[in-house]
């Protein structure tokens, strides 16, 4: 039990600023190009109460956790926030401009990524290599490029899908448009066969780089 507590010690801080901030992001980034509604609903906000869900946020990534310590798995975990609403209507150029409302979320990821690998990067400069603030830095850097990884994918409804359907015709951006009911179940085959480890390997294999920048 000791162990599990001293896990979630670890992952809190990291797990739940990586979440709630990319949410923060996309309302802010929508604000700038058009769209108050996220904005009204007071989402531009670097609070984390304001994008916590209380089962996606707190009791799902917990629960995993829990079980896959309990079954001597290696720790998993998986969560969300309360996704930011956003009228693409409302943008300015509401094709154009949901490409930098997208890219936002990994954008908050990578630069919450850079932050930590700073953190890392001054603890090994000044010869440490091991304790709470280090493990801590460690999973910073960890799960802000996963999240940055997984949501950059090109499925719609992942960020990485509206880049897409920003950057294509309008012909055929509105044909892909019509996977969007898919896009999780996608993502689920992509998990479960392995292929979505191979996409994500690029960006992960960032981390030893990033920390190497600060040291």
């Amino acid at each position: 039990m000791n162990e599990i507590i001293q896990t979630i010690c670890v992952l809190a801080l990291p797990v739940i600023f990586a979440i709630t901030l990319h949410e923060a992001a996309h309302a802010y980034v929508a604000r700038l190009f058009g769209d108050p509604t996220a904005s009204q609903l007071g989402r531009v906000s670097l609070n984390p109460a304001k994008h916590i869900d209380p089962v996606g946020t707190i009791l799902v990534p917990v629960g995993i956790l829990l079980m896959s310590k309990l079954l001597g798995g290696s720790p998993l975990l998986f969560g969300w926030a309360k996704p930011v609403p956003v009228d693409f209507g409302r943008l300015h150029r509401p094709k154009q401009d949901m490409l930098w409302v997208a890219l936002a979320g990994p954008g908050a990821n990578l630069l919450m990524a850079l932050i930590w690998a700073f953190v890392c990067g001054m603890l090994i400069s000044r010869g440490i290599r091991d304790g709470f603030m280090f493990e801590v830095s460690l999973v910073g850097i960890q799960i802000n490029l996963s999240l940055m990884a997984l949501n950059l994918l090109p499925v719609l409804p992942l960020d990485g899908g509206r880049v897409l359907f920003s950057l294509l015709p309008n012909r055929y951006a509105w044909q892909f448009g019509r996977l969007e009911p898919y896009g999780m179940l996608i993502v689920i085959v992509l998990l479960f066969s392995g292929i979505l480890d191979a996409l994500m390997y690029p960006v992960m294999s960032l981390a030893p780089w990033l920390v190497r920048i600060f040291v």
